[in-house]
């Protein structure tokens, strides 16, 4: 996804521009969504329902992975017993979190403790989202964060909207940064910062917007930071993970440098609507391949790449099939079941959405999908202590 909240919907033409890149780079041209369904319960196919699940609920202990990735580093992956190391990885399970109510005009605060209502649980993390010269983080955000009930903020930040990633690089928007330091010295504690998300989308051959300079841009960016005493900060590189991208050779150049990243995110999305790109279970969704001898599926690739990092699920989402809402309820239900299979992740953020671009991907759009989603919320293994 790109921008969220409400700039789209008074500045039509650029809406138009933003959605078309974001249903070309995500392939959901290939696919429908649908709209907001009514509310009833609906059962699982029998031939789709899982055998078992892996995840614990309130009421028993989360099942512990059979393996670790190979190539993970016991210091990337540190910490407490279920608290968090120096770099926000928990020491046992994974932070839960949401990206609340977005495409809408509520304020953070608002939607966070509208979809914590609705799923039972409490989020750990509140993903937000901001560009060029907004001040961020906002009063809003910072407020939420620091209520009695401890959350850590996530803000997503485009340094060069309006210009390009190589000016950023060369320094033509320093002030932009410095006065983005200032703000984060100030900040009340720790949070994620991912520097222009999904920057596969707006790869381009040359003007200043090639991989290479969005990788100088980025390193530019966290030292400039670190250089202005912000220290409070981790940094999360987060890649779209479409795979057509993710096969350009100049995929691999993106990458800025382990010593500006600290965690690596991806945003997937699944499509309920059976039968073409995007519909799946969990492993589908984190690890999808259409030929392995091309492209492993992004953990696959990451673990084996970037093995030393830990990995989030920097926005996730199912889109809702008023058709079938048993599908959705379904995809759900395997992400119990399947979680334990991938101990490389270590947060999970859902993005929830009455109308994204591609239909309603908030976990209550059918009562069965929401029912599934209170399972997955109920787990034990976001009983993470901040």
């Amino acid at each position: 996804m790109k921008h969220r909240r409400s700039f789209l919907r008074t500045h039509p033409v650029l809406a138009v521009a933003v959605t078309v890149g974001i249903l070309v780079g995500s392939g959901a041209l290939a696919a429908t969504g649908g709209g907001r369904p009514e509310r009833r319960a609906v059962s699982v196919p029998a031939t789709q329902r899982p055998d078992t699940e892996s995840l614990g609920t309130a009421g028993s202990p989360p099942a512990s992975p059979k393996s670790a990735a190979p190539s993970q580093s016991k210091k990337a992956l540190e910490g407490t017993r279920c608290g968090l190391s120096a770099k926000l990885v928990p020491g046992c399970g994974l932070l839960w979190g949401v990206a609340p109510g977005a495409f809408t005009d509520l304020p953070s605060s608002k939607a966070l403790g509208n979809f914590e209502r609705t799923t039972g649980r409490p989020a750990d993390i509140l993903h937000s989202y901001h560009r060029g010269d907004e001040v961020w983080p906002t009063a809003d955000e910072i407020a939420t964060v620091q209520q009695a009930r401890k959350r850590i903020l996530f803000a997503n930040w485009k340094v060069a909207w309006n210009t390009t990633w190589a000016d950023v690089a060369a320094g033509g928007q320093d002030a932009r940064i410095d006065r983005a330091a200032a703000r984060l010295k100030a900040f009340p504690g720790k949070l994620f910062v991912a520097l222009h998300h999904e920057p596969e989308n707006d790869v381009r051959a040359g003007g200043g917007m090639t991989a290479r300079d969005y990788a100088a841009m980025y390193r530019h960016t966290v030292l400039r930071l670190r250089a202005a005493g912000v220290t409070n900060v981790v940094f999360v590189m987060v890649y779209m993970a479409y795979e057509p991208w993710c096969v350009q050779p100049w995929f691999g150049d993106l990458y800025p440098g382990d010593d500006v990243v600290d965690w690596i995110g991806m945003d997937p999305y699944l499509f309920a609507r059976p039968g073409g790109y995007g519909h799946g279970d969990f492993a589908y969704l984190v690890d999808r391949t259409s030929d392995p001898a091309k492209w492993p599926g992004f953990y696959t690739w990451a673990t084996r790449t970037h093995g030393n990092k830990p990995l989030m699920i920097a926005e996730w989402g199912v889109y809702e099939h008023a058709a079938d809402p048993a599908q959705k309820a379904w995809i759900y239900s395997t992400v119990r079941q399947q979680l334990g299979r991938f101990p490389a992740i270590k947060a999970l953020v859902y993005f929830d959405s009455p109308n994204a671009p591609k239909g309603d991907t908030r976990p209550d759009s059918s009562q069965a999908a929401l029912s599934e989603f209170q399972k997955l919320a109920a787990s034990t293994v976001f009983s993470v202590t901040l």
